[in-house]
């Protein structure tokens, strides 16, 4: 299908199955407006208008109402994603959505087996049920946090300083003694492997999870042809492994993320071989304040970083580890961002968890947008402060 080809209203609703009424009413409340171009008597829709289509259609299956979609898609359309992207976050929010109705289908059949659950004091047995169908009801955020993670890993690639790679050196950590059994814990997209595929042992064998699905699809895509790898869907609050399984355990950036941190490392600490090592990434506190301070001097009232990493950072992470592992030392990463353009540091921004996306809409924004350009124009460059570093520690 090429890019120029466009379709009338009747083409589109026989092609997708959709009622010409629907199209209308998506059109009417300005939901899918056709190009501007073509608008006329012949209301015609172009490819951007089927790839927005699609993330109606999928995002309303999910549960969101076409209010909500309509904020979506008018935050991705300000941020400039791509459709990959989209998909992605469509793929992982759709997967969360089928978790949970098998979560309520298991607590159904679990009353349905209990013959006193429906007799007259079954009540508390409905209330299990109606408790099961009112979790993880927050699609429309599940969905933000998928897309907006692509932003965050945008402006790391763009301005980081040394040219060694994050991945690389993080890699170079674990060693190249053979036959090791791996397990990786939060491997999102599976960055860590992909950068490094031509020099992972073909001994070893890696287990890659994560908690979300659309990020472990993508790892499985990105890796699909190396023997080395498995993935599963872990919580790494509950690890689904034997005692004392792996040779070595990564947990790259995420343990910050873990609601019950100490249970995590006490699960880790667990299916780890004795005399085997565990290894957990964070960053300080001090890691991109110059992004804060920046928000800030806009507007005192701006939050930019995510809190989160108060629970597991360079200078507690010590303290938390070294109850269950020996030898527990820090390695730092010297690096630095030199961010010369505002595009990609205003995406970055707002696509954190905290407030500033909520600060930085309409005419704010291109106030904004002026005043970090006028920064730049006058210093040249934003000099902003990066302290990552990876804790090793042995069992």
């Amino acid at each position: 299908m090429k890019e120029t080809t466009y379709f009338t209203t009747g083409q589109l609703s026989k092609w997708t199955g959709l009622t010409l009424r629907t199209l209308r009413y998506y059109d009417q409340i300005g939901l899918l407006t056709p190009d501007k171009e073509h608008t006329g008597a012949v209301r015609r829709y172009g490819v951007d208008d089927l790839r927005r289509l699609q993330q109606i259609q999928t995002l309303k299956y999910v549960g969101l109402s076409l209010d909500e979609i309509g904020d979506l898609l008018a935050a991705e359309a300000g941020l400039g994603w791509k459709i990959r992207n989209s998909l992605l976050a469509q793929l992982d929010v759709v997967r969360q959505k089928m978790l949970h109705t098998e979560n309520v289908v298991k607590v159904i059949r679990g009353v349905l087996e209990d013959a006193d659950g429906l007799g007259e004091g079954g009540w508390s047995h409905l209330a299990d049920i109606i408790q099961a169908v009112q979790m993880e009801q927050k699609w429309g955020e599940q969905y933000r946090n998928a897309s907006r993670l692509q932003s965050r890993i945008h402006l790391y690639n763009r301005f980081c300083t040394n040219p060694h790679g994050w991945h690389k050196w993080v890699f170079e950590q674990l060693g190249q003694e053979p036959d090791v059994h791996l397990l990786e814990l939060g491997c999102g997209d599976g960055s860590l492997w992909v950068c490094n595929a031509d020099r992972i042992p073909k001994s070893w064998r890696i287990t890659l999870t994560d908690v979300s699905e659309g990020m472990l699809e993508e790892a499985r895509s990105r890796l699909k042809g190396l023997p080395q790898f498995k993935f599963l869907l872990v919580d790494a609050q509950e690890i689904p492994f034997h005692e004392g399984q792996f040779d070595k355990v990564i947990a790259n950036n995420m343990l910050y993320h873990v609601q019950n941190i100490q249970q995590a490392i006490q699960e880790i600490h667990r299916v780890i071989k004795q005399d085997g090592h565990f290894y957990a990434t964070t960053m300080s506190l001090r890691h991109l304040q110059e992004v804060e301070q920046l928000g800030t001097s806009y507007d005192p009232g701006m939050e930019v970083l995510d809190r989160v990493i108060e629970n597991f950072h360079l200078d507690n992470a010590a303290g938390l580890l070294s109850p269950y592992f020996r030898e527990v030392e820090p390695f730092i990463y010297e690096d630095s961002l030199r961010i010369t353009e505002v595009e990609p540091l205003i995406d970055y921004m707002i696509s954190t968890p905290m407030n500033a996306r909520l600060r930085l809409q309409g005419h704010v924004l291109d106030h904004f947008r002026a005043y970090v350009e006028e920064i730049l124009k006058r210093e040249g460059v934003l000099l902003v402060t990066k302290e990552n570093c990876i804790y090793k520690g042995r069992k």
